[in-house]
């Protein structure tokens, strides 16, 4: 085992996949002889070459329609997007082409798009988006949201062994804040749930950086038994987990950094809505952000996504109810 941050797990993922299978090419802008917009990829260009990491031009419909023909022609290209903002530039090529491929002409597109996602940092309304809901309305596509360093390891080599396109939402604001244990050796982790707390009396579903908050709201709330299940996967969810929790526990609060409108939680409390109607407690109680653009003043910032004290309250509330 080795102490990683989440970014140090992506970049060894990437590293012994791209040692391990010849076929891998990592492409994006400015990730070779810059190392990526973050440095995910410093170092790359000297192991592999520039034939294996490739700088693109600022084009995110060029840089996804050029990885479907690597795709269908035997190779694994994995795409960096600077912002997961900009994956709307590449929309047309990524929905309408990659995600459809398989459908049309039984052709696998094995391509992973990185997406550096989330708020935190005061970046603002065009570097802050989560924009995964987005992504997983489109048929052919699978995405995932790893919440740790060891998932986000595992997850990025599920991904890029996938034989289909696989969008991979980074949350920037753990890059280096979040560090942990991560096995040295290549593993992949399966698209499924990971229930990070046990508890019977309330359950939290969420993903990405909202489990650290998550986590931290809820170890002041003395007396109660709360549970965490990070759904680790957004396209295809987890249902049997998801269901499993939520009627176990009777009472149910979902958090989403993303604008709450036909968001990842929405679909969750559909599905919970449906199957454990009979064993809910309670409302099925949303937090998420309000359907307006991140703002650049960290302040606004704050008060606009969802954090520690705005899931510390809702969980009060539900556990009284």
């Amino acid at each position: 085992m080795s102490e990683l941050t989440y970014l140090e797990a992506i970049s060894d993922a990437l590293r012994l996949e791209m040692r391990t299978d010849p076929s891998v090419v990592l492409m994006g802008e400015d990730v070779a002889g810059f190392g990526g917009a973050f440095k995910v990829t410093s170092g790359f260009l000297n192991e592999f070459g520039e034939d294996r990491v490739i700088d693109t031009p600022i084009s995110e419909e060029a840089i996804v329609g050029t990885a479907v023909g690597m795709g269908i022609s035997g190779l694994r290209p994995v795409c960096e997007f600077q912002f997961a903002d900009f994956v709307a530039c590449g929309f047309d090529q990524l929905v309408n082409v990659a995600g459809k491929l398989h459908y049309r002409l039984g052709l696998a597109a094995p391509i992973t798009i990185r997406l550096p996602t989330g708020g935190g940092f005061a970046g603002g309304p065009f570097h802050s988006q989560n924009p995964e809901a987005w992504l997983m309305h489109a048929p052919g596509i699978k995405v995932v949201a790893p919440s740790s360093p060891a998932d986000a390891k595992g997850l990025l080599t599920s991904a890029i062994r996938d034989p289909n396109p696989v969008v991979f939402c980074e949350h920037k604001h753990l890059y280096r804040r979040t560090k942990g244990p991560v096995e040295e050796e290549s593993y992949a982790t399966p698209f499924t749930a990971r229930r990070v707390r046990q508890g019977d009396d309330l359950a939290i579903f969420t993903y990405g950086a909202m489990v650290e908050a998550a986590t931290e709201a809820v170890e002041s709330l003395e007396g109660a038994s709360i549970e965490i299940l990070d759904l680790r996967s957004l396209v295809p969810l987890d249902v049997d987990a998801i269901v499993e929790t939520a009627g176990r526990c009777s009472k149910v609060l979902i958090v989403d950094e993303a604008n709450g409108t036909c968001a990842a939680g929405a679909q969750v409390a559909s599905l919970i809505a449906e199957h454990c109607f009979e064993q809910l407690d309670g409302p099925i109680r949303r937090i998420a952000a309000p359907d307006v653009p991140i703002p650049f003043s960290p302040p606004l910032e704050a008060a606009v996504l969802p954090g520690v004290e705005r899931i510390r309250e809702a969980a009060r509330d539900l556990l009284d109810y």
